[in-house]
């Protein structure tokens, strides 16, 4: 059965560690994930962007196979399915599908806007048992004319949204969804910290997990962050495992063409990815 977020991260973020959302783009995402956690003890997010919910074919389809799924791997750790980046429709979609959590990521329109959206979405979704997670960014990095430090979002701002009664607050702190380029200064800890005195007792989140190295994670874990997205990561780890397997001729041989086959590789490097994560994030045997 579907969990909301909200107890798993209070307890994250009491017991300094922090739980993985793991982005799924089809069946063997999902199952590599779910059996991951399970094996791991760790609580878990599965999270799916719009994209990839349109891609699956909708979110009634993702939430029926992931259900199922955990039905049938008799998953036993809590699990919450969360819309990724969602927007205000969106949400409402989502929760009407069966998602156990959402973010309605009101940080493009401003404050006030932002305010009165995601104040309506906590008060739908909270009826319904439903975990919501909030943006705020404002600042867009720029030093010497270079930009790519990510957004810094306002702790002023942060503690307003909190206080709205989210259950958790995603801040940007120079972070950035996927590769980071060669010019990041990392992550602005120093923001983080001012987030955090003002937000007191709110799990944050950090997005683009991917390519952040692991001291300034475990920083940000101290510094109470306590769920952290990761996507990118896994895509390459399945990209590099499935053209491995192309590249040594391996779909050539026997019967090595069957989808079955061809995606395994990848699907052991998904695993890989989430089992390096969820040891980095300290959320095993946490279930």
């Amino acid at each position: 059965m579907l969990v909301s977020a909200k107890d798993m991260l209070q307890k994250a973020k009491a017991g300094k560690y922090a739980v993985g959302q793991f982005n799924i783009n089809n069946l063997e995402w999902t199952k590599a994930v779910l059996q991951t956690a399970e094996e791991l003890r760790s609580p878990v997010i599965l999270g799916v962007s719009e994209g990839a919910g349109k891609y699956m074919c909708g979110f009634n389809t993702v939430a029926d196979m992931v259900k199922a799924m955990m039905k049938t791997l008799n998953i036993t750790v809590p699990v919450a399915l969360h819309l990724d980046h969602g927007t205000f429709e969106g949400a409402y979609k989502a929760m009407d599908a069966g998602f156990s959590s959402v973010m309605f990521d009101g940080s493009h329109y401003g404050i006030e806007e932002n305010v009165e959206k995601t104040t309506k979405v906590i008060e739908d979704a909270h009826a319904r048992g439903i975990s919501v997670e909030a943006e705020v960014g404002a600042i867009g990095g720029e030093e010497d004319g270079v930009i790519g430090g990510g957004e810094v979002a306002d702790p002023d701002e942060c503690k307003r949204i909190a206080d709205l009664g989210v259950d958790m607050l995603a801040a940007g702190i120079g972070n950035i969804h996927g590769k980071y380029p060669a010019n990041w200064t990392g992550l602005r800890f120093d923001v983080l910290e001012k987030i955090g005195e003002k937000t007191g007792e709110m799990p944050l989140v950090l997005h683009g997990g991917t390519g952040i190295p692991a001291d300034m994670i475990k920083t940000a874990i101290s510094l109470g962050v306590s769920k952290i997205n990761v996507n990118t990561e896994c895509q390459l780890a399945f990209q590099e495992a499935t053209r491995k397997y192309i590249e040594e001729g391996k779909d050539l041989i026997g019967k090595g063409f069957d989808p079955r086959k061809l995606l395994a590789p990848g699907v052991e490097a998904i695993k890989a990815t989430v089992k390096e994560k969820m040891e980095l994030f300290g959320s095993v045997g946490k279930a």
